[in-house]
């Protein structure tokens, strides 16, 4: 029985991890996952690449459920999502990189980032949140660092 169960949770996550996307196509997912993590990883980190022309996310960075927890969107307009901020960009591409506090003694803040990925036809967003959250402009400088490093630019 007890072997049943496991077999079945195994079965189970090996179909959800396929669900995953990997990584754009030449990109080895653990180099870009490494340079990410080096440069701006954090448990609460979301990272999304996508497809410029069709909006598919071919990578993403950090959890389904980090990067499907909503957070203040800096702007006024409410709260959003990783994949909220990504469909904003292709509808009208214009890079983000903002941060605003989200504990009102400002003990914790987000920062937000978005625009395209050099050389390449993609597109980012990202989103990271916590007390040492890095705002959305040293968030975009290091993306570009970790998608050049990895082979992306």
């Amino acid at each position: 029985m007890r072997r049943t169960a496991a077999a079945l949770i195994l079965s189970a996550a090996a179909a959800l991890a396929a669900c995953a996307p990997t990584a754009p196509e030449g990109v080895d997912e653990a180099v870009l996952d490494r340079a990410i993590g080096n440069r701006i990883g954090d448990p609460s980190t979301c990272v999304l690449v996508a497809r410029a022309d069709t909006g598919e996310v071919v990578y993403r960075y950090g959890t389904a459920v980090i990067c499907g927890r909503a957070y203040p969107g800096c702007r006024g307009e409410g709260v959003r999502t990783a994949q909220d901020l990504l469909e904003s960009y292709l509808e009208t591409p214009e890079s983000v990189a903002i941060s605003c506090p989200t504990a009102s003694d400002g003990s914790r803040s987000v920062g937000w980032a978005a625009g395209p990925v050099a050389g390449r036809p993609l597109v980012f967003a990202a989103v990271m949140e916590g007390q040492r959250a890095l705002p959305g402009l040293v968030m975009t400088d290091r993306l570009a660092s970790a998608f050049s490093e990895a082979g992306m630019d």
